[in-house]
C-alpha cells in the first residue's frame, strides 16, 4: 500500500519560498496521479496543484498559479512543491495525494506558515 510522508514545511516571511517534499513508499509512484492540497484553520481542504503519472501535465488552482511549482521525480518515487512569492494566505497544512483507479491516499501533513 501507497504511503506519503510530506516534509519541508515551516515558517516563512512573506515574499519567501519554500519547497515542500512528499516521500512515497510501498509502491511504485509512476502508477499514479499526485497533488497538493491545503486546508487552512476553518477552511476546507483544498487542491492546489496536480500532476499526472508522468509528469508531463500539471494543473494549479488559480490563487497559486504563478506562484507554486509541482513536479516529480519518479525514480526518487518523490513529489515536490515549490512556492515562491508566499503570502500569508497560503498559511495552512499542506497535504500529498495519490490517486489510482481505485482510491486516494493521503499523508499527514506539513505545516506552512506565512508570517512576519
Amino acid at each position: 500500500q501507497l504511503q506519503l510522508v510530506e516534509s519541508g514545511g515551516g515558517l516563512v516571511q512573506p515574499g519567501g519560498s519554500l519547497r515542500l517534499s512528499c516521500a512515497t513508499s510501498g509502491s511504485t509512484l509512476e502508477d499514479y496521479a499526485t497533488g497538493w492540497f491545503r486546508q487552512a484553520p476553518g477552511k476546507e481542504r483544498e487542491a492546489v496543484a496536480c500532476i499526472s503519472s508522468s509528469g508531463r501535465s500539471t494543473n494549479y488552482a488559480d490563487s497559486v498559479k504563478g506562484r507554486f511549482t509541482i513536479s516529480r521525480d519518479n525514480a526518487k518515487n518523490t513529489v515536490y512543491l515549490q512556492m515562491d512569492f508566499l503570502i500569508p494566505e497560503d498559511t495552512a497544512i499542506y497535504i500529498c495525494n495519490a490517486q489510482d483507479r481505485l482510491r486516494d491516499y493521503w499523508g499527514q501533513g506539513t505545516q506552512v506558515t506565512v508570517s512576519s
